[in-house]
């Protein structure tokens, strides 16, 4: 019985101290610090980041859908069609009437050089027209436009389009001058002396004998300068005149939109010069059928 009751206590006092160390160790250590969180999971604690979608730079509807919008803003609303159209009537009168006049004033000059040249007369004259020529010839269009229009008939009230018919036919003169006087001298000069031959003067020989043979050798040349000064009046703008090309800028103006409006004056100007340069053909070969 004694040994049982020594062996018990034996027992509690061994469990004892080994209560009473686990207790020191554990009081003794240092306090367990958690570890950092790693990056993952630093962020597997955060919530998710939402991206926003790339920025669509062009508009999801297709080409036709965007062109069909652009064209109806530019033409079709508030009737802006209506700048081309006037602007086209203004650029076909400005052309067709600059286009006579430059005949008129380019066969005159021509007439006074080639009768200087062979006859000797009308030096005068024909200093005059030399300057005429070089003056003409040596500077802008647009310069001789804004000149006319700012000093020559600056005091004065005068139609926009009247000045740049004046304008753009003194200019076309100066070239179809040097196109008629070279039709002059490819005339063969025996027709000349044919026609003094037969008792005519030599106005009365140019008007009837010469002039006729240099037209027809001339018309073809003379389209061509027409086409170029329709394609010269596109500069009318610079005062203040709405022509074809300025009524195309006033709809970029307003549509803050480049492409279709440019693009209806180039093809506009584009189509009319394909008319007339097939119109030239067709005289072209019936003057060569003629010849036959």
């Amino acid at each position: 019985m004694k040994k049982t009751v020594l062996f018990l206590l034996v027992f509690f006092l061994l469990a004892a101290g080994v209560l009473h160390a686990d207790n020191v160790s554990s009081s003794s250590a240092p306090a367990k610090t958690s570890a950092p969180a790693t990056v993952h999971e630093f962020k597997t604690t955060l919530p998710p980041l939402v991206v926003p979608k790339e920025e669509e730079y062009q508009d999801s509807r297709s080409l036709l859908d965007r062109l069909r919008d652009s064209a109806y803003t530019n033409f079709v609303k508030e009737n802006r069609w209506h700048y081309l159209l006037d602007g086209f009537i203004t650029t076909m009168l400005i052309s067709f009437f600059s286009a006579v006049l430059g005949i008129l004033i380019g066969f005159l000059v021509a007439v006074i050089r080639s009768i200087c040249d062979q006859t000797g007369r009308l030096k005068l004259l024909n200093l005059l027209c030399k300057i005429y020529l070089t003056v003409i010839r040596g500077t802008p269009v647009v310069v001789q436009l804004l000149i006319i229009y700012f000093v020559i008939f600056g005091p004065f009230d005068v139609n926009k389009v009247l000045v740049a018919i004046i304008a753009f036919g003194v200019n076309s003169g100066a070239y179809v001058a040097e196109i008629v006087r070279g039709g002059i001298n490819a005339v063969d000069p025996g027709q000349m002396e044919a026609g003094r031959s037969l008792g005519l003067t030599y106005l009365q020989t140019m008007h009837l004998i010469i002039l006729p043979q240099t037209l027809k050798n001339v018309l073809p040349a003379l389209g061509n300068e027409f086409i170029a000064l329709l394609k010269e009046t596109s500069v009318s703008g610079y005062i203040a005149l709405q022509d074809i090309t300025k009524g195309g800028d006033i709809i970029r103006s307003q549509t803050y939109d480049a492409f279709l409006p440019l693009t209806a004056v180039a093809l506009t100007y584009l189509a009319v010069v394909m008319l007339f340069t097939w119109l030239l053909g067709i005289l072209e070969r019936n003057l060569k059928k003629n010849e036959r």
